[in-house]
């Protein structure tokens, strides 16, 4: 019997609008009511989920920053886990080298550099300006969707907050520019202190290696005491592997990449068809 369902947040719960439909809401108290754990697992920041369900009346644990971070329905920290300082002084020094937009997640805010948003705009330019006949439209999509987010912070640089005590959970690294991304993963996937993943087709993120959603998953399982035989997850991206690996049973969105759906036990309908309410109503159903 299914004890606790994570479920990845954009892509999945989340809407084109980055809304959560009715459907999906009311499948979530149903869960609840049934004593069922509903765990949100995001690689966003946990005060930006909480904007994200304040309109609704349902408080759940929340895995923050691709597992990083874990707070209870409460708003209250359980458990962290930050970049080494010097680590990410050095990839923070570097994207602002290569010209990336980047976020940093923190403890109470998400800082972003000043001319962050003017980064990407010059790249859409340079994308034009390369291919007169490629639409931008998806591409000034995602920047929207990327500057939707709450919690912002403006930094003129890094250096900013070198003198600060704050913990840096996760660095996401964004652009429009292929080779770049191709050239930033190149640069950090062998870092042996640290996590590299991908949450969407723009970016990649980098974590301390013992921060991933699938560790988050089992450490918040053992904290409620559940089995992770009595586990579901269900997500869309890369970045949610881990947890569905980890997990009893999973589930990839319809929307999700080839890759993701073989490796998964199951395939449930998209995030625009109210893909997770389907998934739940059928963990329910069975049980």
């Amino acid at each position: 019997m299914v004890k606790l369902i994570a479920v990845d947040l954009d892509g999945t719960l989340l809407n084109e609008e980055s809304q959560i439909s009715k459907k999906n809401l009311e499948a979530i108290k149903l869960a609840q009511t049934n004593d069922v754990e509903v765990v949100v697992a995001t690689g966003r920041a946990y005060f930006d989920v909480q904007t994200i369900f304040k309109n609704t009346d349902i408080k759940t644990w929340i895995i923050g920053a691709n597992g990083a971070t874990i707070h209870q329905p409460n708003g209250d920290l359980f458990h962290s886990v930050p970049i080494n300082k010097q680590d990410a002084i050095a990839i923070l020094s570097w994207l602002e080298q290569e010209d990336y937009y980047y976020e940093v997640f923190s403890n109470h805010a998400i800082f972003t550099p000043q001319n962050g948003r003017e980064l990407l705009t010059i790249e859409m330019d340079r994308i034009k300006s390369a291919n007169p006949e490629v639409s931008i439209e998806h591409l000034e999509h995602a920047a929207k969707k990327q500057f939707s987010q709450t919690g912002f912070s403006f930094i003129n640089s890094y250096r900013d907050l070198l003198e600060t005590d704050v913990d840096i959970y996760n660095i996401l690294a964004f652009s429009f520019n292929e080779e770049k991304l191709r050239k930033g993963w190149a640069k950090f996937e062998h870092k042996k202190d640290l996590t590299i993943v991908k949450s969407a087709k723009h970016n990649f993120e980098l974590e301390h290696k013992n921060a991933s959603k699938g560790i988050a998953l089992e450490i918040l399982a053992n904290e409620l005491k559940i089995n992770l035989s009595d586990t579901a997850a269900v997500g869309d991206s890369f970045n949610d592997l881990s947890m569905l690996k980890k997990a009893r049973r999973s589930a990839a969105m319809g929307n999700a990449p080839q890759e993701i759906k073989n490796s998964c036990d199951e395939v449930t309908l998209s995030n625009v068809e109210d893909g997770v309410a389907h998934f739940i109503y059928s963990l329910t159903k069975d049980a």
